[in-house]
Formats: structure tokens, C-alpha cells, sequence
């Protein structure tokens, strides 16, 4: 047998084990703002004994749930802004998220094909003439205003001619001012011990900038176009 059909046998199995298994076990709790706000003191305790310990385990949770599809993304995100504050959070959560997508944009390409070419295909001709006029710019707008939710973008993109490497950065740029707001308001949510918390100015400004980001940003994006005509 070819050793790439193999290859590819076997991270379809081990992909579709860990799904299997996420599922299962109702994983998916842990992936809540309740959840959350429940186990805020104990992993700040954990995280202030170990704290490569706990970034490191973040990390491997984060890049496993992007580069499966699974939900939880935004729980994590704001998880990371009350865990670890704004800018050690910014950094980790950036990055993480960048590698999860990276790796999701990867086994689209080389293992999932098909399948995202028939779940997807709708939305892939869209995307392939974004990408054909706008090259990388197209995916940095993806990534400012998501027209289409963030795992579709990371499984559509494999199915384009755009390199992994473009992918990444690309990504990793367009996607940092909106982690930086979620990392904030998960900063600010893990300052709430009562119910006078959810009207502090700070909680209340992060949610305010989590509604008015995508239409400054869509502005933004509308007058750059503009300016390169």
C-alpha cells in the first residue's frame, strides 16, 4: 500500500479517535463560561506554582481543539485573558490559535480534501476568486471580518493554492486585534465575584469594543479597498 495513502489513514483514524473521544466523554463542558468562572481560583493557584506548566497545557488544549474543528475556541480565548491577563494572554492565545488554524488548513489539504470539497464547495468559489484578486489580502479581511466562521475559513483555505507558510502569518496578523479584544473582556470577566462585577466600567467598555469591532473594521477594510483602486 502507498505509504502516503497510510499517512493519511492514519490521521483520519487518529483525528476521528480524538473527535469520537471529545464527544464521548462530553468534553465540551469544560469549554463553558459557567465552567469557566467555576475554576477560575483553582487554575489561577495552578498557574501561579507552575506557570510553564499551565501555559504549555493551554497551548496543546488550544492547538488541538482549533486543528480538530471543535468548539470552544471562545471560551479558550477568554479563558487565556482570565488566566494569564492581556499580554502575556495575547501572546499565547495568538499564537496558539495561529498554529491550530495552521495545522486545520494542513489536513484539509492533505487528508481531508474531498470531504471539504463536498461539505464546502459552496463556499470555496467564493473564496478561490477572493484569493485569485486579492491574494493574502483576501484572507486578512477573513480574518478582521469573518463572513464565514473561523474553522470554515482554515478548512476552505486548504482547498486554495495559498502556502501554509502565507497561511500562518497571514492569519496570525489579521487575527490579532480581535483576540486582543477577546483576551481583554476575558480579563475583565475574571474580575466579577458578585453581581455588581457585570456593571463594572471595565467589563461593560470590553463588551461595548467586542460590538463596535467588526463595524470599525469593516469600515477599515472598506476604505483601504477604496484607496487601492
Amino acid at each position: 500500500m502507498n505509504k502516503n495513502l497510510i499517512k493519511k489513514l492514519v490521521m483520519v483514524v487518529a483525528g476521528g479517535a480524538l473527535v469520537a473521544i471529545f464527544f464521548a466523554l462530553d468534553l465540551q463542558q469544560y469549554l463553558t463560561l459557567a465552567y469557566l468562572k467555576e475554576s477560575q481560583a483553582r487554575f489561577a493557584d495552578l498557574y501561579h506554582a507552575n506557570p510553564g506548566f499551565v501555559i504549555g497545557g493551554y497551548m496543546a488544549i488550544y492547538v488541538l481543539v482549533t486543528a480538530l474543528s471543535l468548539p470552544g475556541a471562545v471560551i479558550l480565548t477568554l479563558a487565556g485573558g482570565a488566566l494569564f491577563g492581556l499580554t502575556t494572554g495575547l501572546i499565547v492565545v495568538s499564537f496558539s490559535s495561529s498554529i491550530g488554524a495552521t495545522l486545520a488548513c494542513f489536513v484539509s489539504r492533505f487528508v481531508l480534501r474531498d470531504w471539504v470539497q463536498k461539505k464546502f464547495g459552496d463556499k470555496l468559489t467564493t473564496i478561490n476568486e477572493g484569493v485569485a484578486k486579492e491574494g493574502a489580502f483576501y484572507l486578512f479581511t477573513l480574518r478582521l471580518i469573518p463572513v464565514f466562521p473561523f474553522f470554515v475559513i482554515n478548512l476552505v483555505m486548504g482547498l486554495t493554492k495559498m502556502s501554509l507558510f502565507t497561511f500562518y502569518w497571514v492569519s496570525q496578523l489579521g487575527m490579532l486585534a480581535g483576540t486582543a479584544v477577546f483576551v481583554n473582556a476575558g480579563k475583565e470577566l475574571a474580575k466579577i465575584d458578585s453581581l455588581s462585577g457585570i456593571l463594572s466600567p471595565g467589563l461593560i467598555g470590553s463588551f461595548v469594543i467586542l460590538g463596535l469591532f467588526p463595524l470599525v473594521v469593516k469600515k477599515l477594510i472598506t476604505f483601504i479597498k477604496e484607496r487601492k483602486k
